[in-house]
């Protein structure tokens, strides 16, 4: 019955779920919202954005079955136009050096802008640095960064979370003064902070985040091919993040140097205000 109505998940090859013929009706477009702002362009030397993606395909849910993830396209690609043309070029990090994965069921196929930027960077999305040599070779060089972001969808919870690099990246930012920014499931990286038992970094910090109400509700239409194995909203506010939003909406936030949005919806505001937050700080640091 659930096949007949579209409410079925529907199965890849490798045996993992992508969402329903329904869900994806109602939750993708073969189009984004992004607003092709003009902005001052930064020329300094911090001019390098490190990209923190997943490279982890299937999330294992609470009934076993497996959901084909990866980053949200649009929730990757739509702030990166933004902070591309406010002048930054990206470096792009998975935990192992393995391409990154994205949700390709998601992907907005008529949008020329996402589709220009995704060719252009193609290569670096297919062969992107190791998190462990960056951690290795660079933290010592901060002075060519200005950002760190780790992009949304349900991948951004597979690895990333318990990945000591990941944490050690989250905090070389935080000491060395750059901006740090996330929407949707990316802020699930930041509970790689609490790795060895460690305080949160954002402990106190207001934070935009995919709500949990919205991921127990999914599966009753197969966006999901079954329950959560865990929740972000819940586990950061059991570590001390302020969530500031309910609904799976436009919210962006900014708390010091953190930046974060709410959902997809929030990809195009978060965009604009992680780009103007980034030229405000480089321009009062003098960067």
């Amino acid at each position: 019955m659930k096949s007949l109505l579209g409410l079925a998940p529907q199965e890849e090859p490798d045996g993992s779920y992508r969402p329903s013929k329904l869900a994806l009706r109602m939750g993708t477009s073969t189009t984004t919202d992004f607003s092709n702002q003009q902005y001052d362009k930064y020329e300094g030397p911090r001019n390098k954005i490190l990209v923190l993606c997943t490279e982890q395909k299937n999330m294992t849910m609470a009934n076993g079955k497996k959901f084909s993830t990866g980053n949200h396209p649009t929730e990757t690609l739509v702030p990166m136009l933004h902070l591309r043309n406010a002048g930054f070029d990206f470096e792009i990090a998975t935990p192992t050096g393995k391409p990154v994965v994205l949700e390709m069921w998601a992907y907005p196929t008529e949008d020329t802008h996402v589709k220009e930027l995704h060719e252009e960077l193609a290569d670096r999305f297919a062969n992107p640095r190791s998190l462990v040599d960056f951690v290795t070779t660079s933290l010592d060089n901060p002075d060519q960064y200005a950002a760190v972001f780790t992009p949304g969808g349900h991948g951004a919870m597979l690895g990333l979370p318990d990945d000591p690099n990941v944490a050690s990246v989250l905090n070389w930012a935080h000491d060395n003064d750059l901006i740090t920014i996330s929407l949707c499931h990316g802020p699930a990286a930041l509970l790689a902070t609490t790795l060895n038992g460690q305080d949160f970094l954002y402990d106190g910090y207001k934070i935009a985040v995919f709500p949990d109400s919205v991921d127990k509700q999914t599966p009753k239409i197969g966006y999901l091919p079954g329950k959560m194995p865990s929740l972000v909203s819940t586990r950061l506010e059991e570590v001390g993040a302020t969530l500031v939003n309910k609904k799976a909406d436009t919210t962006v936030c900014v708390d010091r140097r953190l930046v974060t949005g709410a959902s997809p919806q929030a990809a195009n505001p978060l965009g604009v205000l992680a780009a103007n937050t980034l030229l405000a700080h480089a321009k009062k640091n003098n960067w």
